[in-house]
């Protein structure tokens, strides 16, 4: 359950088969645990400035802690515009040409080349990789001329594999989109098949998955510790000096080369948790080049870590709350009749495995604490995963952990052979390179669980646990909580769930109200994220939006 502090909010979905096997693979993350939330379930989806002299892009000064999204926008930094001109020493960079070659999914593949440091571009490269599903000409809604460039779309994460989410998803999408967009899928650097970041080995990583996230002792809090700092220092050992250079201004960065080497003149774009601080963060360096964006299950970028794990946890304790009211009322629910026998019983379970794991059926591997309340989040995602949750629940009140070892083993991306993706080492390493630590030892962690716990019952406690990580990272955050306005830039799209556990709806709004042009659209459900999952009422605001660019109306809701 790493993810949260550890890779929170950004958390994305795989296909529906894969989901209701692995599940949603989820990083979690909110901007620095948090710093996004997870993807869609794609089988239902469709600069250098005065005080910036280097042209980094990032914000000039910390920002204050934010005790809310208004609170944040209101005390944080603004992120600068980069350069409109592209800076000479970059020329090389977007002059390449892409060599496509037919992928095994059946789409088209290519790779370009990125400076490792933007600031130094004679420091190396990295290469990173696309996909693409061309234009669909053939549909009967195309029409000559009707082509309108490139759709990038991101799941998430941080982490998340756009190339994937790419092959899964593309098809789904609104017959009309497709027939006048390429679809673009571009793994961000340290992702998937860009340069991608390791750390352990799958033996390791059962290890790390499994410790006491809720330490009543010294020696738990050491074990904990003894845990974070193994992770950071494979991830050091394993990606040396790109780990310092896989933040999500320079993720930007590159998907602004993506953009003039697929011959667009503006970039338009679709993300998902996550990805909605990617293409925030693009539309604040490059304003004028930001086309038609939707920015699904909004991250507040004006968030410092701590409060946005903190704020996390409560989305996750609301979403809790409507699986308990639905519970309740069904014949299978292993948990009581009320929500509040519902919830009591959810803490008497937890507690009972934390004092003494479970068996289960894989391999010997035993249910600790830590992985059952991991299983339990991973549920929160998608509502389509709570039948499997409430089977689980029953099955560990009976003594076998199975189910929920494997909702937790979803959440990871752990394969069958016991290995494990590339998921989770790059959500920990783009989090901790966002914003600085939130906790700097388990006595800044111990001190902050009783407002974790006030927000989120259920799961405050280990959230804050989980956040420690980023204290023992190799490497310094280079980035700081900032507002951001992209002044000048086309309507943006901010999409908010009421009930979304990763990225809370109160993000949405502070996002939508930082953006210049941010039109809020709400929809009234369960789950992460909306486009392409839940709406017909949300798919065609979007829809519309991406063929005509005309945004729906600011403030306009949706409940179906």
């Amino acid at each position: 359950m790493r993810a949260f502090g550890r890779a929170p909010v950004r958390a994305w979905a795989r296909t529906r088969e894969q989901a209701r096997t692995r599940a949603l693979a989820a990083a979690l993350a909110v901007a620095g645990l948090l710093a996004g939330g997870c993807g869609a379930d794609p089988s239902e989806a469709p600069g250098a400035s005065p005080s910036d002299p280097a042209g980094s892009g990032r914000p000039s000064a910390p920002a204050a802690a934010a005790a809310s999204g208004a609170a944040g926008a209101a005390g944080a930094t603004p992120l600068e515009p980069l350069p409109a001109a592209v800076p000479a020493a970059l020329a090389p960079y977007y002059a390449q040409h892409l060599a496509w070659q037919p992928c095994d999914s059946g789409f088209e593949c290519t790779t370009f080349r990125v400076p490792l440091d933007y600031d130094h571009p004679g420091d190396g490269d990295l290469t990173l990789a696309a996909a693409r599903a061309a234009a669909e000409t053939a549909s009967p809604s195309a029409s000559p001329g009707a082509r309108l460039g490139s759709l990038l779309l991101n799941p998430g994460g941080p982490g998340g594999s756009a190339i994937e989410y790419l092959e899964a998803a593309a098809r789904t999408y609104d017959h009309g989109v497709r027939a006048r967009y390429d679809l673009v899928g571009l793994d961000p650097r340290g992702v998937g098949r860009s340069s991608p970041v390791s750390c352990l080995s799958g033996d390791r990583m059962d290890a790390y998955t499994a410790v006491d996230l809720t330490p009543g002792d010294q020696h738990g809090i050491d074990a904990l510790i003894a845990a974070d700092k193994e992770f950071a220092e494979g991830c050091r050992k394993q990606a040396g000096a790109a780990l310092g250079h896989l933040g999500t201004v320079e993720g930007a960065r590159d998907m602004d080369v993506l953009r003039a080497l697929l011959g667009d003149e503006k970039l338009n774009y679709v993300g998902k948790s996550y990805g909605t601080f990617l293409g925030a963060t693009y539309a604040g360096l490059f304003p004028s080049r930001a086309g038609r964006l939707v920015l699904d299950g909004a991250m507040d970028p004006a968030l410092d870590s701590a409060t946005g794990n903190r704020t996390q946890a409560g989305g996750f304790e609301t979403a809790w709350a409507a699986f308990a009211r639905d519970c309740a009322t069904r014949e299978d629910c292993p948990l009581g009749h009320t929500e509040q026998q519902v919830g009591e019983q959810l803490t008497a379970l937890l507690e009972g495995v934390r004092a003494a794991a479970l068996s289960t059926a894989e391999g010997g591997r035993r249910l600790t604490g830590s992985q059952a309340t991991t299983g339990v989040i991973q549920a929160m995602y998608a509502d389509f995963l709570w039948p499997k949750l409430r089977a689980a629940l029953a099955d560990a009140k009976a003594g076998d952990g199975t189910g929920l070892l494997k909702l937790s083993d979803d959440y990871y991306g752990r394969e069958a052979d016991g290995s494990y993706p590339n998921l989770m080492f790059a959500n920990t390493a783009v989090n901790c390179l966002d914003l600085p630590a939130p906790f700097r030892g388990p006595e800044d962690v111990q001190r902050a669980v009783p407002e974790f716990e006030r927000v989120s019952p259920h799961f405050g406690r280990d959230m804050a646990w989980m956040a420690l990580t980023c204290a023992y990272w190799p490497v310094r955050a280079t980035g700081t909580a900032h507002t951001i306005r992209a002044a000048g830039a086309a309507p943006i799209v901010v999409i908010g769930t009421t009930r979304d556990p990763a990225t809370p709806y109160a993000w949405a709004r502070s996002l939508a109200d930082q953006l210049e042009s941010g039109r809020l659209l709400t929809f009234d459900g369960d789950g992460h994220t909306a486009y392409g999952r839940h709406s017909t009422c949300v798919d065609g605001a979007v829809n519309r939006f991406l063929l005509t660019g005309e945004a729906p109306e600011q403030g306009k809701r949706c409940d179906r």
